[in-house]
């Protein structure tokens, strides 16, 4: 049987694409661009909002011979003069694996990049710097993990709660992707570990003993003090679906999945989940091409994210994933993702309801030469979503740019 809403979606979306691409904007849209202080190069946004309700961005961009992360607060439609958190010639700048910022709920700042601690190409650690005073300075930076081979440590996902920050992260500190008789126990591991304000550290704590190697992770905070995450996960068959972890009482659960994809891949699809919550409503947002067919999917659970219900698929028929999402309030959330038109990447948005799927798609923007979008980030404002990506520069025959910069878009 013909679907007639889903087809009348896509048709939808063909038509913003095409208004898009031509120059039209919807008024009710209602999207206004706010261009961030950075330099050429720019790239690898990641968006927060801190405690009293600014937006706070991070991004690398190069500077000589180095890379920097750099920051810059939005407060109304004003972005500060962009602070350096690091600079150096040996940090791991990757499109997938960035850099973010967070904040504790006392204020303070903390910062993650991945440095080189090898020669390999996959040789780098987890580095985590403190600043108490937004970003003007910061403390000695200092290793996340306890792990300290040559290997890969990164995918970091900070999650502030009550006083504290957890971090969640990817660690191959048990794992040699060059085995060629790989084992169970030859597997990319998932940690975590609190942190506090004067940089102490709590246990380092394995999760999940094998996971997807190189899929983001994501956090969020459930009523008030218990804190979910997702990932891929990685079965001994290969089968890489969306698993889920819960605290309570600061103690994790055992992993389980969101949803049964089946999705078997002998390799990392560098497409990870992403998660939200409202209260005890959660939406989780992921990539997956089971069977051979790429979707964008959408679950939600009303029991902060013991159970879930049957998920929405919202994607027009072509999606590459790079997911975001946010709830808005206890019924709905803003979906976000990456789907392929005709020679060009299209950022799709979306207001998607729990038993109702996508109610509300927007094409937010169409990149069709340069580089690639990347992963798209959003963070919540007041009364609107800020979303950052990696764009192209314009170029003119006076001025040829080329290369990389970054757009925020706020909309409601």
């Amino acid at each position: 049987m013909l679907n007639y809403a889903f087809t009348f979606k896509k048709l939808i979306a063909l038509v913003l694409t095409a208004l898009l691409m031509t120059g039209a904007v919807s008024a009710q849209t209602k999207m206004v661009d706010l261009p961030p202080p950075v330099s050429d190069g720019a790239r690898e946004p990641n968006l927060s909002r801190l405690p009293d309700g600014r937006i706070l961005l991070s991004w690398t961009e190069p500077v000589g011979a180095d890379f920097a992360v750099k920051t810059s607060i939005l407060d109304g439609n004003v972005w500060s003069e962009p602070q350096t958190v690091v600079q150096a010639d040996d940090l791991f700048v990757n499109w997938a694996d960035f850099p973010s910022v967070a904040a504790f709920a006392d204020g303070t700042w903390a910062a993650h990049w991945l440095q080189k601690n090898g020669i390999s190409s996959y040789q780098y650690n987890v580095m985590v710097a403190l600043s108490s005073d937004e970003g003007k300075t910061w403390n000695a930076p200092f290793i996340l993990h306890d792990d300290r081979s040559q290997s890969e440590h990164g995918f970091v996902s900070f999650q502030p709660v009550e006083q504290e920050m957890m971090a969640i992260w990817l660690d191959a500190g048990s794992y040699d992707n060059q085995t060629s008789d790989e084992d169970l126990s030859n597997a990319m591991h998932l940690r975590a570990r609190t942190l506090s304000p004067d940089g102490t550290l709590g246990p380092d704590t394995l999760i999940d003993a094998r996971t997807c190697t190189c899929c983001q992770t994501s956090a969020a905070l459930v009523a008030g003090s218990d804190i979910i995450s997702v990932y891929r996960d990685r079965s001994p068959t290969e089968i890489r679906d969306i698993a889920i972890v819960r605290t309570n009482d600061r103690v994790w659960s055992t992993p389980t999945l969101v949803a049964k994809d089946g999705w078997e891949i002998n390799g990392c699809p560098v497409n990870g989940p992403a998660v939200d919550a409202h209260d005890t409503t959660v939406a989780v947002a992921w990539f997956t091409a089971a069977n051979n067919k790429p979707a964008v999917n959408v679950a939600f659970s009303s029991d902060g994210g013991v159970s879930f219900e049957a998920p929405l698929q919202v994607d027009f028929g072509n999606p590459q994933g790079r997911v975001d999402i946010l709830m808005r309030d206890a019924q709905s959330a803003v979906v976000t993702w990456v789907e392929h038109g005709s020679d060009a990447e299209i950022i799709m948005v979306c207001t998607i309801k729990s038993g109702e799927g996508c109610i509300e798609p927007i094409t937010l923007t169409t990149s069709n030469d340069g580089p690639s979008i990347g992963f798209p980030r959003m963070t919540s404002g007041k009364n609107s979503v800020f979303l950052a990506w990696t764009a192209a520069q314009e170029t003119d025959h006076q001025n040829l740019k080329g290369g990389t910069t970054i757009r925020v878009m706020r909309f409601q």
